[in-house]
């Protein structure tokens, strides 16, 4: 089925799949990379003689701006900024890609939401921008790769978010129109937006980086558990 025909076939049906963002959604992405860059500091310390760890830490979360700026460069600035020189920008991305799944903290009620709903026969499914092998180790790392029928990741389409065609192979993938999916996400342009132009159903997870007006979703919700109770 094309694009234009899922848009055109778009209508009240009953509710057969959701699919979710990651970061920000399910992974509370921000509590997870403090957690990692404090324990990555306390590791690495040797390495980064004469810099504080407030500092360390402060500047990485800083540098990486919630996630968009990948971390090559994040720590390339790092090294220039603090004149490290114990220890190469390689390998402290290395130890990012590695260790930051034993950090994942999820969302209050994840599991058993995801349990609510696949115990009501939903298809589940992601579409997360982001690189294939970090992303997947952090949804193995919340302990979910399970309830999903289907993972997308940026990388490994070859295409992201916001772009419609992400999301139409999702319902592809699913065997679902438009019309019967849910898209759940907290960034108000590559999730709500971008869900909505494809015809799905939308439900933004508030935060404090977007106005509700901006998100402009069919609902909102502050807990993963009100999803529940969604029909």
């Amino acid at each position: 089925m094309s694009l234009t025909q899922t848009i055109q076939t778009t209508g009240v049906s009953a509710l057969k799949a959701v699919l979710f963002d990651l970061d920000g959604t399910l992974l509370n992405r921000d509590e997870s990379v403090r957690r990692f860059i404090h324990d990555q500091y306390a590791r690495l310390k040797g390495h980064l003689t004469g810099i504080e760890e407030r500092d360390y830490v402060t500047r990485f979360i800083e540098l990486d701006q919630h996630g968009y700026r990948w971390k090559d460069a994040v720590y390339d600035q790092l090294i220039q900024e603090f004149e490290i020189s114990g220890i190469t920008r390689q390998e402290l991305l290395d130890d990012y890609v590695n260790q930051f799944q034993h950090f994942c903290v999820a969302f209050p009620n994840l599991k058993p939401m995801l349990s609510a709903l696949k115990a009501r026969g939903l298809r589940l499914g992601i579409i997360t921008n982001g690189f294939g092998e970090l992303q997947m180790k952090s949804i193995h790392g919340l302990g979910i790769r399970d309830y999903f029928d289907c993972v997308l990741v940026s990388e490994w389409e070859g295409m992201k978010k916001p772009d419609p065609a992400l999301f139409q192979r999702a319902l592809e993938r699913l065997d679902v129109t438009a019309g019967t999916a849910m898209y759940v996400g907290d960034h108000a342009l590559h999730d709500i937006q971008a869900a909505k132009r494809v015809g799905m159903r939308t439900v933004w997870k508030r935060n404090d980086r977007w106005a509700e007006s901006e998100a402009d979703a069919d609902e909102s919700i502050d807990d993963l558990s009100e999803l529940i109770m969604m029909r």
